[in-house]
């Protein structure tokens, strides 16, 4: 219990003094799960559109395959585009393996399936009265989505939230493909919060485990608070 309440301290003391190690490794985390967010939003909300309000044979079971992804495990994830970036597999020609860009695809990947997922449920749960009235007053079919997608707004909000808490709190995947490496070059490391914390644990070093540890909940905490906030506007 000491050696905890000792580490939480020296924690506390490398995030007031802005450790240059820690607030690095902090700054690439969010930029990588926000970068992967984004494309991940981008693919899953009008997929999710589209699977929603479409009509097609086999769309109850896509509808069951995408959430039967929600579980999938994040080192499989890793595995399979280790196999397909590394130097034999079929994109090993374009050297991604070990770099922040490999680290954003596995990420995209990762949460694409989830927030796909909560995008049809989002879109799903708009009141049927307004579908109805929509469809009475003649709107277009552009009309329709836009006025359902402005209904369902917070809703996709914090679906992406949802994307960005798993994304910046994946492991597995990220050192598969990002090998936890810390170059001389911002851009060119891939350690990043979790990769970074599972080192420091195995290496014994309690105090910076803590601190990448807290400023990781603190980095969700504030993307809940934010969403919140603009949910309550």
């Amino acid at each position: 219990m000491y050696e905890i309440i000792e580490g939480f301290m020296e924690a506390v003391e490398l995030i007031i003094t802005l450790d240059p190690d820690v607030m690095a490794i902090s700054a690439r985390s969010i930029i990588i799960s926000f970068t992967s967010t984004v494309f991940a939003t981008l693919i899953a909300v009008p997929l999710g559109a589209a699977i929603n309000f479409g009509r097609f044979p086999g769309r109850k079971s896509l509808i069951n395959l995408i959430q039967t992804l929600y579980a999938l495990p994040t080192v499989i994830v890793g595995l399979l585009l280790f196999l397909l970036l590394s130097r034999v597999g079929p994109f090993g020609f374009l050297r991604l393996l070990f770099t922040p860009t490999a680290m954003i695809i596995a990420q995209t990947v990762l949460i694409l399936p989830i927030m796909t997922g909560l995008t049809i449920s989002a879109l799903s749960g708009v009141d049927p009265v307004i579908r109805d009235t929509l469809h009475s007053l003649g709107a277009t079919r552009l009309q329709f989505l836009i006025n359902i997608m402005r209904e369902a707004r917070f809703a996709i909000l914090a679906t992406v939230a949802v994307g960005f808490g798993r994304a910046i709190s994946e492991v597995g995947a990220a050192i598969l493909v990002g090998g936890n490496i810390m170059a001389s070059s911002f851009m060119s490391s891939t350690r990043v919060l979790t990769t970074a914390i599972s080192l420091e644990t195995s290496m014994g070093n309690i105090p910076k485990s803590i601190a990448l540890g807290i400023i990781l909940l603190a980095i969700a905490l504030g993307v809940n608070l934010a969403i919140t906030a603009v949910q309550h506007r």
